[in-house]
Parts: structure tokens; sequence; C-alpha cells
């Protein structure tokens, strides 16, 4: 066994170990931690099967910024613990059926018949200069051209749904208004004077104490 195939399995190793940890974790933050190691894993098992640009992108794209908004939301969120083992033992028997019937499927499908070099024939062979980013483009804009744009569009109506959500009015929000903060005049609009009439005190008998003064105020 060569350098590269013990490495892949390390590898492949590292992704699965990384993936259970990531649904067995209590803690929430840990969670999210194993799953930047799986996603670093499999960067570098598609850097090791040529695939530079897919590797790379999933650093930049998830590691570098869809992850880290995981972290930073489930720290500033204050998560019950006790709710979600509680919710995680409810769906237990759903998720080992659906566990299985992948399972199932991933055995029908990889394959030395189903899966492999061999079952995608290049239609010309790649020499030293060939770009995966270049056949990646033209597969994405010639072959899969009409599921890219589909998927362009839904992006995009999420897109708009989302700032609708923001921008609707909700009367128990507060908010600043930044035009009306700008008009506001030093003066008047700032400082008031208030002008109150001063209170008589009945003066305290002379020998009354400290404690007395204050019962009679």
């Amino acid at each position: 066994m060569g350098f590269e195939k013990f490495l892949f399995y390390v590898l492949s190793l590292i992704t699965v170990w990384s993936s259970v940890m990531v649904i067995t974790r209590k803690n929430p933050v840990h969670s999210v931690l194993f799953l930047v190691l799986a996603f670093v894993a499999s960067a570098a098992l598609w850097v090791l099967l040529e695939a530079e640009f897919l590797g790379i992108v999933l650093i930049l794209v998830y590691v570098g910024a869809v992850m880290v908004l995981f972290l930073f939301v489930v720290m500033m969120l204050d998560v019950d613990i006790a709710t979600l083992r509680a919710g995680f033992i409810g769906y237990l028997p759903l998720g080992l059926l659906i566990a299985a019937v992948m399972a199932v499927e991933i055995f029908l499908i990889v394959g030395p018949a189903n899966f492999g070099l061999a079952a995608f024939p290049s239609p010309e062979p790649a020499g030293v200069d060939a770009s995966n980013t270049r056949d990646l483009g033209l597969l994405l804009y010639t072959v899969y051209v009409y599921p890219v744009e589909i998927a362009a569009v839904i992006l995009l109506v999420a897109i708009v749904a989302a700032i609708r959500l923001t921008l609707r009015r909700r009367p128990d929000n507060k908010y600043v208004d930044p035009a009306r903060q700008v008009r506001v005049r030093k003066g008047p609009d700032r400082v008031r004077l208030v002008s109150m009439a001063t209170e008589d005190l009945a003066p305290a008998p002379a020998g009354a104490t400290i404690a007395d003064k204050g019962e009679s105020q």
C-alpha cells in the first residue's frame, strides 16, 4: 500500500470519526468544532483526489464563513442541553431508520462497477496543464446550466424573503429613527427646564434625634 492510499484511509477515518462526534457530543460548541474538523479532512481528501478547487472552496466558504457564523450563534444562544437530549432520545428511532436507509443506498451505489474513475471516463486525457476549475465551470454552465439557474432563482427568492421578514413592522419592537435624530435641536428638544415651587418643612423639635428628623420629613 502506497503512501497516497494510506493518507486517503487516514483522512477518511478522521472524517467519519469527527462526523460521529458531531452528533454525539453534549456541548454544541464541541459539535461545531468537530464539524470544522470534518470539513478540513474532507477538503484534504478532495485535494488528494486532485480536486483542488473544491477543497479550497470548502475551506474558504464553509470553514471560514459558515462555521464561524454557526459557532458565533451557538455561543450567543442560551442552549438548554437537557431539552436537546430529550429531543435526541425522542427522535432516535426515526434517526436510526433514516440512517439504515441511507446506508443501504450507499452500499448499493458505492462499488467497483458503479463508483470510481472507471465509471466516468474522461472524453479526452487530462494533460499536465489541465484545470479542474475550468472543467467544473464548463460542466456547470453547459450540461448543468438549468439546475444552476434554478438554484440561483431559489436563492434569490430566499434572500428577498429574508429581507422582507426583517422589514416588517412590529408594534412592540423598539427602534431608533435616524431621520428624527438628525432633526433634533440642542435646546428645547434635548433639555427641558421645569420650575417647581420650594416646599417649606416644619422645623424639628429641639431635642429630636437624626432618626426623628428623618421620620418627621
